[in-house]
């Protein structure tokens, strides 16, 4: 029988929680003296002793737990993880139905109703990610409600929650039939490889489909595109199938430019007529200034955080400077794709760091498009800091 502890709620958190706030902090609660154990079910109540809401307590960076219904009597069971699971997939008809995209979110946590849990569907394969120890003690029933909801070919998981300081190098294979890796999916006709059992990450970061798309029909055709944090080089990939008249690619990690050689290969794109670094990004614009190379086309989506050996980046802080570095080797009339998934602050404050940014520098500048997360990211209604990720393409105007 799982656990269940009754917590009392600041009467100033009440409101939000009620009009479906899905989060549950620490200091909006009274916490008991005794400790409360990872996966057990918090009744979430007035000072008088009213129901408010039935949870789970699972620490993560965003809070302490996750609300999961606001109905008292419901029950938190294989039938209520089956129903949720259920009405996100048929939300995602639409992307099952799709000819051209075989891979997208279909269940977006506390968008879909349950915080911290995140499965995404790669061609036929699901990949579950547990975002604490909390949620996945309900590790069975989910699984077991997963299989009941959709017809899944397999399925794979990634434990993205602190296991005493590191991820667990494990085997991700959970159940059905085996993959055979790289695995070929589509997003919007362009082709790209994944491994969904090769560590924490599976080769393509889909919340930026649509932006993708955009650099891809609209920004590309004779252009010279760089392509900084470039990760797998989604981006880069996308360009050069959009008519780039070339793409300089430039990520730290070694393991980049076997990954992007991959991902220009499965598109039938020559890798050798197309610029692969492997340095930081820093360093590289420092190189593209002192060789006098400019660009048609920046695209900026870094880390939140990032420490090497020479320096700290934050976005946070250093998103400004990171811009101007940008601006020192994009083009008259380029386009600028910044981007960032730091959920800590909203699409205003980052456009903060986007005029500071050019005023520093003395260029004007026009924002032709402004993206945040695809449909298939749902985040909690009326509650918009969910959506994390901010991308504004600019054009810069000399």
């Amino acid at each position: 029988m799982r656990k269940k502890t009754e917590l009392q709620v600041d009467s100033k958190a009440i409101k939000d929680l009620t009009n479906g706030n899905p989060l549950i902090l620490k200091d909006t609660v009274v916490m008991p003296e005794a400790s409360i154990e990872e996966g057990s079910l918090l009744h979430l109540v007035d000072k008088s002793g009213g129901y408010i809401a039935t949870g789970y307590y699972g620490i993560q960076n965003k809070g302490i737990g996750w609300v999961l219904t606001r109905k008292e009597k419901e029950q938190i069971d294989v039938k209520f993880f089956t129903k949720k699971i259920r009405e996100a997939a048929e939300k995602r008809a639409d992307f099952f139905a799709s000819e051209d995209t075989t891979a997208f979110r279909v269940f977006n946590g506390e968008g879909d109703g349950i915080g911290g849990l995140t499965i995404d569907f790669f061609n036929g394969y699901y990949m579950v990610s547990w975002y604490s120890e909390g949620i996945y003690s309900f590790r069975t029933d989910i699984y077991e409600a997963l299989n009941a909801a959709v017809n899944t070919r397999g399925i794979y998981e990634k434990l993205r929650f602190d296991t005493n300081g590191q991820y667990i190098d494990q085997d991700d294979y959970v159940s059905g039939e085996k993959g055979e890796f790289p695995l070929i999916v589509q997003e919007n006709g362009m082709n790209f490889a994944v491994d969904l059992n090769d560590g924490a990450m599976t080769g393509i970061f889909l919340d930026q489909r649509n932006v993708r798309k955009a650099l891809r029909d609209r920004y590309s055709t004779d252009k010279t595109v760089l392509n900084t944090f470039s990760y797998t080089g989604a981006f880069s990939v996308a360009a050069a199938l959009g008519g780039a008249s070339g793409t300089t690619s430039v990520d730290l990690a070694k393991r980049s430019l076997p990954k992007t050689i991959e991902q220009f290969s499965v598109n039938g794109i020559d890798y050798e007529s197309q610029d692969i670094k492997v340095m930081n990004v820093f360093d590289y614009f420092s190189y593209a200034a002192r060789k006098g190379l400019k660009f048609d086309v920046v695209v900026l989506d870094p880390p939140s955080f990032a420490r090497t050996k020479k320096m700290t980046f934050s976005t946070s802080k250093d998103y400004p400077k990171l811009l101007k570095d940008a601006l020192t080797i994009t083009n008259d009339g380029g386009v600028i794709i910044a981007s960032t998934n730091n959920a800590s602050f909203n699409m205003k404050k980052f456009k903060t760091f986007i005029d500071k940014a050019f005023k520093d520098y003395g260029a004007r500048y026009k924002i032709l498009e402004e993206h945040q997360l695809p449909e298939d990211f749902t985040v909690p209604h009326n509650f918009p800091e969910f959506n994390y990720l901010k991308v504004v393409i600019i054009q810069v105007m000399n």
